[in-house]
């Protein structure tokens, strides 16, 4: 693949994971408003009913949607006391071992919810209220994972580029 056309596909990558996590931004406000409403109802009417079950499904979802955005950016939390007196040379090691280890749970995790998926969606689960099929919100949830894994794939090509070229990312 030339230079030029895998500079597409990663941006255009980039491009999703990044709207991926606004869609989350917009779930999370989403569930903001849905507790607001919940409280008011309280207050001036009746419950908002299900609000507890949305808010579960939805904190779910976004904070998956973030996940990715999250390796691509290096915004992930750190332990930077264990590296303070590192060299360059170490931290662009890390790094690249970081995108192996996402790499590794983002498969495995795709793996895993998949499959639970199934036997939510077999066994008929449903939430006690709104009786939403909980398979539901695995599917947003898979497509987290599925961008997270090419998020951690994007970043582990870099890092392995950086640490072979001797180029460190600062």
């Amino acid at each position: 693949m030339s230079d030029r056309r895998r500079s597409r596909v990663i941006g255009a990558a980039e491009a999703l994971i990044h709207g991926w996590a606004i869609a989350g931004g917009l779930v999370l406000l989403a569930v903001v408003l849905v507790n607001v409403l919940s409280v008011l109802g309280s207050i001036f009417w009746k419950p908002f009913p299900g609000d507890f079950e949305l808010t579960e499904m939805g904190v779910a979802i976004a904070a998956f949607a973030f996940l990715p955005f999250c390796q691509l950016t290096d915004a992930n939390v750190t332990a930077d006391i264990f590296t303070a007196r590192a060299s360059q040379r170490w931290i662009s090691a890390f790094r690249l071992a970081a995108s192996v280890v996402a790499l590794g749970f983002a498969v495995l995790l795709v793996w895993r919810m998949y499959a639970g998926m199934g036997d939510q969606r077999t066994y008929g689960y449903t939430t006690a209220i709104l009786s939403v099929p909980i398979w539901w919100a695995f599917v947003p949830i898979l497509v987290s994972l599925v961008l997270l894994a090419i998020a951690a794939l994007i970043t582990l090509v870099d890092n392995g580029r950086s640490v072979a070229c001797g180029n460190h990312i600062g």
